[in-house]
């Protein structure tokens, strides 16, 4: 299967600077792999955006490995668009609203 184009919306780039900036606050190079762990969840979601769930109408989510994070993006036909990167933990009124 071909390999689909990335497309990040402004709020979710958003949601993955606040969240850098966290881990990195955290612990010096935290929020580096942070970032690689983002960087490996969106290449595994667009080679095969199929196989993650449908969480909310068209939106699927895709589990960032070692962060408890998840990224909510939208399968279109030559392209993902990413609506958010958010803690598992965070109120899914937030990502719901990006739809």
């Amino acid at each position: 299967m071909k390999k689909k184009r990335v497309m990040i919306r402004p709020e979710a780039e958003s949601d993955i600077e606040d969240a850098y900036n966290w881990y990195e606050s955290q612990r010096k190079g935290l929020g580096e792999d942070f970032l690689l762990c983002i960087e490996e969840a969106l290449s595994r979601a667009s080679r095969n955006p199929a196989i993650y769930s449908v969480v909310y109408k068209e939106v699927r989510r895709v589990l960032i490995r070692r962060f408890p994070f998840g990224v909510f993006f939208i399968d279109g036909e030559t392209k993902i668009s990413v609506l958010a990167v958010l803690h598992a933990r965070r109120n899914p009124k937030t990502w719901k609203s990006r739809t």
